[in-house]
This record gives C-alpha cells, structure tokens and sequence, in this order.
C-alpha cells in the first residue's frame, strides 16, 4: 500500500515563500499520479494542484503562477514550491496519490497525514 508523509509547512509572511515535500512508499509509486489538496478553517478541502505521470500539470486558478509542483520518481517524492503567498493560502496541506488523470480530484485514493500552512499579513 502506498504511505505518504508530507513535510514543510511553517508560519511565513504574506509574499514570502515555502515549499512542501511528501515521501512516498510503494513500489509502483512512479506510476501515479500525484497532487496536493487543501482545507482552510470554515472551508471544505478543494484540490489546489496535480502532476501526472509525464510533465502534464494542473493548476486551479487562484495559485497559477504562484505555486509549482514537480515529481522525482527516483526518489519518490512530490513538491508543491509556493512563492507570493496571501494569507488566503493558510491551510492544512495534504499530499496524494492515484490512478487517474492530474486534475481529476475524484481519484486521488491515497492520502498523507497533511502539514499546516499559516500567511500573515
């Protein structure tokens, strides 16, 4: 079964920057896709952002040009860079895994335990 253990959140400054990690475990982990989620105090999690098994990458709007996930597969790892962050971005940050397509949030089926994000201002 694949296990995900993310690392990197902390407490930043609006416009600074923080960038996450999530070690995997499995064998076939290379062969998934990969994604971060997100949940905001008072809000329902929503899916911020996914790579699939080549440079196919999705993004939803509100951290284009802002955040940018990439993947080693020789290490097993997944990152999520985060430049200009707005305290609008302050959540609890989870990594996962599946089998369908990057920007797919319905099949994502493994989950890490999630590391928090906080933006002041």
């Amino acid at each position: 079964q694949v296990q995900l253990v993310e690392s990197g959140g902390g407490l930043v400054q609006a416009g600074g920057s923080l960038r996450l990690s999530c070690a995997a475990s499995g064998r076939l982990f290379s062969s998934y896709t990969l994604g971060w989620f997100r949940q905001a105090p008072g809000k329902e999690r929503e899916f911020v952002a996914g790579i699939g098994w080549s440079v196919s990458t999705y993004y939803i709007d509100s951290v284009k040009g802002r955040f940018t996930i990439s993947r080693d597969n020789a290490k097993n790892t997944v990152t999520l860079q985060m430049n200009n962050l707005k305290p609008e971005d302050t959540a609890i940050y989870t990594c996962a895994a599946g089998r369908s397509f990057a920007g797919n949030p319905s099949g994502y089926t493994y989950w890490g335990q999630g590391t928090q994000v906080t933006v002041s201002s």
